[in-house]
């Protein structure tokens, strides 16, 4: 029986499983079930933690242990700073409260707020305002410590109660354990290695800053229960208040969430606050963890990285307010992941529901389900303070920064911050597993044919393992087991909601059921081959014209020109080697001519002159070339659809003055061009309407100057857009239609040279005629409710709520 080959790679540490209250270690080799029980019994732990239904008495004595901390791991030894004790809440809020910051600040606004009233003539006649004047400003003071301190016992997290920790991990563990049947692994060297950091931090009083990626809620419950079975602090986890719900937001608040505003907009007050707080956290050394992406994947890949936490995590080094602190990278991948029908709902443009009680109980469904496992790992720590002072010896400072007031420039600032966000999701990157899941999900979404034989299968299965390993990647650790067994696994964790088959066949033959939902699991794989994506379908625009291998070769400038425009196509999708364009190209180009996938004319002197397709590769039916072009074809349609739906920006003839057209409704006309498109015929890939793929290339198209987008300072007033005039499609001045040519055309053509060949797709024709008039349809109904952007950002608002809203945002600082 065929084996996952691993000949190439050094042999890594064996990997953890953690289920219930029991951690065991895999064996080096592969173990066959016994006859009487199966593999997922034999590895099924949970099966020691008694069941309700099952055995009554047996569980409420095993909850009782739990709570008490006899008879199993208590959580008393813990690897960090103390916080299970009464009046740690009450403690933390004071010191919140007291932080030089947080006061100084209510102190301005105060100050600031009577300046206002005195402009006003509000604090009375010159004998009466110096005493009016310092009785106000006391009077706001204290009325703004009295909001710090509601917003205070609000935001923080509140693990005061062993007792409660305990049953909370209880619980979790049970809920997970049910979902997740086959548990939680992590690499045993990892563990080990995060454990002596712990220590060390431990003793210089220095916090650890999780920073995970985040695909699901199940991110942040796995994360606690590796940190508590592993004895080490749990961290201060950072979420919206989203999901401050009734009876749940309190639970979560004692088990470690850290309540913040989804978003802080001009509260000047409410951001000091939470600076503050994070101040207070890493400046006592206790642990913190953040979602690097802000909020979960929707799409399966890597999202670009969120900077709002993050700033205030450098700030507080940068201004030496904090003098350092560790940062840990963790990649958190599942073989399914519970919310992905919930999140291709989103997708297709249905509204994010909010959340509640009901849908957070009725989850319970999905606990009898058998999930397959969740793999956690954790890149190597490093110090925040020493990653500053690398990247200012870089920039040519003379000295470490040791406060904000050294850094001169604010950009330099911006640039820090972009480079420590993308560095994260690198290493999140370098240390993610592959799933047996994705690997399916990608082979099933890379293949010409309706379906693929059991055999096939496994065979594309371990080829793209091997070029995962090749890559640098991993793939997830199964004890040797041969591929079929792990494919069979995968098989049944995704269900026949995602892969059918047909066996009254010659053959056992597999298909994707749901396409849409199975690009998650292929989006897991395309961060390692996103450069031989992009040099692939660079080189379709000549192999897509056919022909002998002549015809078929493309000069390198001319590859280096289309890769280098799908690059910055797809800067806000995928994170790319950091050597440079040139570099990374023909680094890839190397080791595709490696694999025989294409071959390269060179000079005498070893220079690139021409690239084209490899005998190798065309005698096995491109296989290996198609593959690298289905993983980037989707986002290339994607993008080309939104450039489509802008030319239905033009305005109509006859129209007066400018009129700008609600961003969120563009983005929905778009959506529901896609759709027509692709039933049409005109789209290959259904997965190219993506609510967020769109919103990527529609902020792609912002900062390229192609649209403008106008932004209220009401949050209540959604942003608006429309087109630039240098890029703005003329009509004709008879037939009103929009005449294909100019900037944006060009623009759309070029995107189209790398979309996959098919249906009425030889020449522009299609495009130019029915797609562009339906295009034209669906922006004819935006401009008939169109309107002209306003700034009302305190309209509607009651006089009370008002003032409060200016005392709190005061000035510009």
């Amino acid at each position: 029986m065929a084996r996952l080959k691993s000949e190439s790679v050094p042999a890594s540490a064996p990997d953890l499983d953690i289920l219930g209250d029991q951690v065991t270690i895999h064996p080096t080799g592969y173990v066959p079930p016994s006859s009487t029980q199966s593999e997922d019994e034999e590895r099924n732990l949970v099966e020691h933690m008694a069941r309700f239904r099952e055995s009554p008495l047996d569980f409420l004595r095993e909850i009782s242990l739990h709570v008490s901390g006899m008879g199993w791991r208590s959580y008393d030894d813990v690897i960090g700073q103390p916080i299970f004790y009464s009046g740690f809440s009450a403690n933390m809020k004071a010191t919140v409260l007291r932080t030089p910051m947080l006061r100084r600040r209510i102190d301005q606004l105060a100050q600031h707020r009577v300046d206002v009233e005195e402009e006003q003539g509000l604090l009375g006649d010159k004998h009466d305002r110096y005493k009016n004047r310092t009785r106000r400003k006391v009077e706001i003071e204290t009325s703004l410590q009295e909001v710090a301190a509601d917003l205070t016992d609000g935001m923080i997290c509140k693990m005061e109660s062993k007792t409660f920790i305990r049953g909370a991990y209880y619980l979790a563990t049970q809920l997970l354990t049910r979902a997740y049947h086959q548990g939680i692994h992590v690499s045993s060297e990892e563990v080990l290695r995060l454990r002596a950091v712990a220590t060390q931090a431990a003793k210089k009083k220095q916090s650890i800053i999780f920073l995970p990626c985040h695909r699901s809620h199940v991110d942040y419950v796995s994360l606690q229960i590796i940190c508590y079975r592993l004895g080490i602090g749990l961290p201060t986890v950072v979420a919206g208040d989203n999901l401050n719900i009734p009876v749940v937001g309190a639970f979560l608040q004692h088990a470690g969430a850290m309540w913040i505003r989804r978003s802080f907009g001009d509260d000047a007050l409410y951001t000091t606050l939470v600076q503050s707080y994070i101040d207070t956290l890493l400046q006592n050394g206790f642990n913190f963890e953040c979602f690097i992406e802000g909020g979960r994947s929707r799409t399966g890949k890597l999202l670009s990285p969120k900077f709002g936490i993050l700033s205030f995590l450098l700030d507080s080094v940068l201004s030496g307010r904090v003098e350092d602190a560790i940062i840990c990278p963790v990649s958190t991948q599942y073989d399914k992941v519970v919310e992905t029908e919930s999140y291709i709902s989103e997708l297709l443009g249905q509204p994010k529901p909010k959340e509640n009680l009901q849908d957070f109980l009725s989850a319970s469904s999905v606990l009898s389900l058998k999930l397959g496992r969740v793999d956690v790992r954790f890149h190597e720590p490093w110090s925040l303070r020493a990653f500053i002072n690398g990247q200012q010896a870089r920039q040519g400072q003379a000295s470490p920064v040791k406060g904000l007031s050294s850094v001169q420039d604010q950009e330099y600032r911006t640039r820090l911050l972009r480079t420590l966000g993308y560095k994260v999701l690198s290493d999140i990157n370098a240390v993610s597993v592959v799933m047996p899941t994705a690997l399916i999900g990608t082979v099933l979404l890379t293949l010409r044919g309706r379906g693929v034989g059991k055999s096939e299968l496994i065979r594309r299965v371990e080829w793209l393992s091997d070029r995962v390993r090749n890559k640098g990647g991993r793939v997830a650790h199964f004890a040797g087991a041969p591929t079929e067994v792990v494919v069979d696994r995968g098989l049944e964790v995704l269900g026949s909601g995602l892969v059918g088959f047909v066996d009254d066949l010659l053959e056992t033959t597999y298909y994707a059921v749901d396409r849409f939902q199975m690009s998650f699991y292929r989006n897991m794989t395309i961060h390692l081959f996103i450069s031989e994506a992009l040099v692939s379908a660079a080189l379709y625009t000549r192999v897509k014209q056919g022909g002998g291998p002549e015809n078929q070769t493309l000069l390198f400038d001319t590859l280096h020109d289309q890769v280098s425009f799908l690059s910055q196509l797809f800067r806000g999708e995928f994170i790319y080697p950091t050597a440079g364009l040139l570099t990374n190209l023909e680094v890839t180009l190397t080791g595709l001519e490696k694999d025989e996938v294409i071959t390269i004319t060179r000079n005498s002197s070893g220079k690139m002159l021409s690239v084209g397709l490899h005998d190798v590769e065309r005698k096995s039916g491109r296989e290996n070339f198609d593959f690298y072009c289905f993983l980037i074809w989707p986002f290339i349609e994607s993008t080309w659809l939104g450039a489509v739906s802008l030319m239905g920006l033009t305005p109509p003839l006859g129209q007066k003055g400018d009129k700008w057209l609600t961003l969120t409704k563009t983005q929905d006309a778009a959506q529901l061009l896609g759709k027509t498109l692709y039933h049409q015929g005109d789209l290959s890939y259904f997965e190219a309407v993506n609510k967020e793929t769109l919103k990527n290339a529609f902020q792609l198209f912002e900062e390229e100057g192609i649209v403008k987008v106008s932004k209220s300072r009401d949050k209540k007033i959604p942003p608006t857009v429309k087109l630039a005039e240098s890029w703005t499609p003329r009509r004709d001045h008879i037939s009103g239609d929009i005449i294909p040519e100019g900037k944006l055309w060009t623009f759309i053509e070029n995107i189209a040279k790398s979309r996959r060949e098919g249906k009425n797709r030889r020449d522009g024709a299609t495009v130019s005629t029915r797609v562009l008039v339906l295009a034209d349809n669906v922006g004819r109904q935006l401009f008939d409710g169109a309107a002209a952007p306003a700034d009302i950002a305190l309209e509607g608002q009651s006089p009370k709520k008002r003032r409060r809203k200016e005392i709190q945002t005061g000035p510009k600082l």
